[in-house]
């Protein structure tokens, strides 16, 4: 056998180990690229930051691999790696997956090999306290300002500037008691742009901001993540890290444009952004899908509790656009929406049943009940 053939046989068995079947840094599933001098597996698009970072890679079935290089591969591996390389990652550091955006991914990567954050002693959790300027959309209008962000994680409060004038305090104080932060760089149209989302009273408050350096906006997420996390050991000191680490930030389950009218459908059909949150149950509405508050809210409970999302069929012209509809209802009201294309209206379907399918929570009566 020739020893091209050879070590292509050898690198098919060594990614089919347990250990090396997924990408070392995103998790993606049947990696078929190496970092060779690193000794991991990577998926394709973990290797285009390995090769922008001048880490050498080859692909596993498509190149020719010398014997000493073949050598390195069964000598290290990802287990190897990833127990030097990732051996003070901090609990609430949010490690990505393959479905996050590039930012996420390519930072983590940045920080593991380039940087070696987390080798050695750790560098995290940082200081309790961060500030630091970042551009924010106007609540208004579309325009994205600079502004002095502040966040405590002893006092658990995120804390933003409106005026150069900084003696008056800050425009808002929000309580990391409800925050959520995630990435939506094609919502709000920026490579790093991160959505806030907090409660305001009775509703429900969104911020957009970006900042300009990869690792700054990653690093603002994961101080956000840090105070979330630090809140929550508090307020359930008895939870494990198991417990609390998915719930520090999370994203939404499905979002989208759907049509709307009201429960009682005398009204006409309207366009509006929904945004499910399936660890909460609720499925927010807005007039765009980069408002600051939400139009309003509906619970997703259980069908023995009086809930149920079905397929719906206009039985005449409401004045909807779309065709493919969603009955919603709760024991109180009853909402139709309509979806443009039958594949978004079986997504939605699908998204809904996932959270109507899971068993209620204490806490989700007490949202219930607020709702209500």
């Amino acid at each position: 056998m020739a020893s091209g053939q050879r070590n292509e046989k050898i690198l098919l068995e060594l990614v089919n180990q347990p250990e090396n079947s997924r990408c070392a840094d995103c998790g993606a599933p049947d990696p078929d690229w190496a970092a060779y001098r690193l000794g991991v597996f990577v998926c394709l698009s973990c290797s285009g930051t390995h090769r922008n970072l001048s880490t050498m890679v080859k692909s596993i079935k498509l190149d020719f691999w010398e014997d000493e290089l073949v050598a390195i591969m069964k000598s290290k591996g990802n287990a190897s790696a990833q127990a030097f390389y990732e051996s003070a990652v901090p609990a609430y550091y949010y490690r990505p997956r393959k479905n996050d955006c590039v930012v996420l991914r390519d930072q983590w990567i940045r920080a593991k090999y380039d940087r070696m954050e987390f080798t050695g002693e750790p560098k995290y959790p940082p200081l309790g306290y961060t500030t630091g300027m970042l551009w924010k959309k106007g609540k208004e209008n579309t325009r994205f300002l600079k502004r002095r962000f502040e966040l405590s994680q002893r006092e658990f409060t995120l804390s933003y500037f409106n005026k150069k004038d900084e003696s008056k305090g800050p425009k808002a104080v929000i309580s990391i008691k409800d925050l959520n932060a995630t990435f939506q760089p094609e919502k709000i149209g920026h490579l790093h742009g991160l959505q806030i989302t907090y409660q305001n009273g009775d509703h429900t408050r969104n911020l957009y901001v970006y900042h300009d350096s990869a690792e700054e906006i990653v690093a603002w997420f994961n101080a956000i993540r840090a105070a979330r996390y630090a809140y929550l050991k508090s307020a359930y000191p008895t939870g494990s890290d198991e417990e609390l680490i998915p719930k520090i930030t999370r994203n939404y389950l499905k979002e989208g444009f759907m049509e709307k009218t009201e429960p009682s459908q005398k009204e006409p059909f309207r366009k509006r952004w929904f945004s499910l949150d399936s660890q909460n149950r609720t499925l927010f509405y807005f007039k765009g899908q980069m408002d600051a508050v939400e139009l309003g809210v509906v619970f997703v409970g259980t069908e023995s509790k009086g809930y149920s999302t079905k397929e719906y069929v206009p039985k005449g012209p409401r004045g909807n656009k779309w065709k493919y509809g969603i009955m919603m209802e709760t024991p109180a009201k009853q909402f139709v929406f309509m979806c443009e294309k039958e594949s978004d209206q079986k997504a939605w379907l699908d998204a809904l049943g996932q959270v109507a399918q899971r068993p209620m929570a204490p806490q989700d009566y007490k949202t219930e009940a607020n709702i209500e």
